[in-house]
């Protein structure tokens, strides 16, 4: 059974505009505070919106050099207790964001982050990647390689960053989405 909701019944109460219509948002999750900060502006743009949310977290594999091309078995164990353990915080996260539930699915992948995301996007047909970015610049950002960025690159629908030094959405003190929080100097005007 098919139940249509208007924007009101589904808590959508600001205005959208006509061309922009979200109804599925990606999230990766690596369970860190960064992470954590992005899921509050997929909360706000999900409900916004009235979106689905899917929420992606991907196990990157352990390479171990061996002369012999044999992996130990313990690997492989590690591998899958890292899967299950995501899926079980994974599960715990879907209740704690105030969605519907029925509107906000994860998977767990198994590879490269930025591509498994990118590809997770491609086959569930997303609207969005909202994703937090770490900032590093310099010899870090060449050393760690920045998954935001090959996300941004790549990704077939538009990409949201959120920066880690972003305003909390769920600090009642913060001074919301979109205002830059803390900025004492005048953005600067293109000339």
């Amino acid at each position: 059974m098919n139940v249509t909701l208007s924007r009101e019944q589904a808590g959508v109460t600001r205005p959208v505009h006509p061309a922009i219509n979200l109804r599925k948002i990606l999230a990766p999750v690596d369970f860190s505070n960064h992470s954590g900060k992005a899921l509050a502006y997929v909360q706000a743009v999900a409900r916004q919106f009235g979106a689905e949310v899917l929420l992606v977290h991907v196990v990157e594999p352990t390479v171990i050099p061996d002369n012999f091309g044999i992996v130990p078995p313990a690997y492989e164990e590690v591998g899958a207790a890292l899967i299950k353990a995501a899926k079980e915080r994974l599960t715990r996260l879907t209740s704690e964001l105030g969605l519907d539930t029925g509107k906000v699915r994860w998977e767990v992948r198994t590879g490269r982050a930025a591509w498994e995301i990118v590809r997770a996007a491609e086959e569930a047909g997303v609207d969005l990647i909202v994703i937090t970015t770490h900032g590093y610049t310099g010899l870090k950002h060449v050393l760690m390689g920045s998954t935001a960025e090959l996300i941004v690159r790549h990704a077939t629908c538009p990409v949201l960053t959120v920066r880690s030094q972003a305003p909390n959405l769920n600090d009642p003190h913060s001074q919301g989405l979109g205002t830059p929080a803390g900025r004492t100097k005048p953005m600067p005007t293109g000339a």
